[in-house]
């Protein structure tokens, strides 16, 4: 997905089996954030970073949602645990990740997997993606900051 694009209307299912879709957000502009995994010292403290500037999010007029390839219960545990006051989309068949261009292949230590790439794309009211935070970009523990200086 690139700048200009529409985010795909169905975003998946969160951490309570709801359905989420764009056009619960119509009329809101979004933040949407996808992060490797549950519980991992830089996707906490992305999530810490986001519900400590919800407020200041919300005024601007965006909605934050997050999304990883976790499990609903993991996401619940998560949500628990970092008090997080946003929905998080359980993409467990990858077909958002996957849809949105942030699946492929990593390497850590010199090991390769498939994982999720540290993406945020923030939208305007009609879904219309505006910005893109790559992976390089993105600073965990400051990463709400860095929305806000755009906006």
């Amino acid at each position: 997905m690139n700048i200009g694009d529409k985010l795909p209307e169905v975003l998946g299912v969160n951490q309570d089996g709801k359905e989420v879709k764009l056009s619960d957000y119509a009329g809101k502009k979004l933040v949407l954030y996808f992060y490797p995994k549950d519980n991992t010292p830089g996707c906490s403290a992305e999530a810490r970073s986001l519900r400590d500037h919800i407020n200041d999010l919300k005024e601007k007029g965006y909605e934050v949602v997050g999304v990883s390839v976790d499990s609903q219960a993991s996401h619940k545990k998560f949500i628990e645990k970092q008090e997080i006051p946003f929905d998080l989309i359980s993409d467990t068949d990858h077909s958002l990740v996957e849809k949105m261009g942030v699946w492929g292949e990593k390497s850590m230590c010199g090991r390769k997997y498939m994982g999720t790439f540290r993406t945020t794309f923030l939208a305007d009211e009609n879904g219309i993606i505006t910005h893109i935070f790559t992976p390089k970009q993105i600073k965990t523990a400051e990463h709400a900051s860095q929305i806000l200086e755009i906006l």
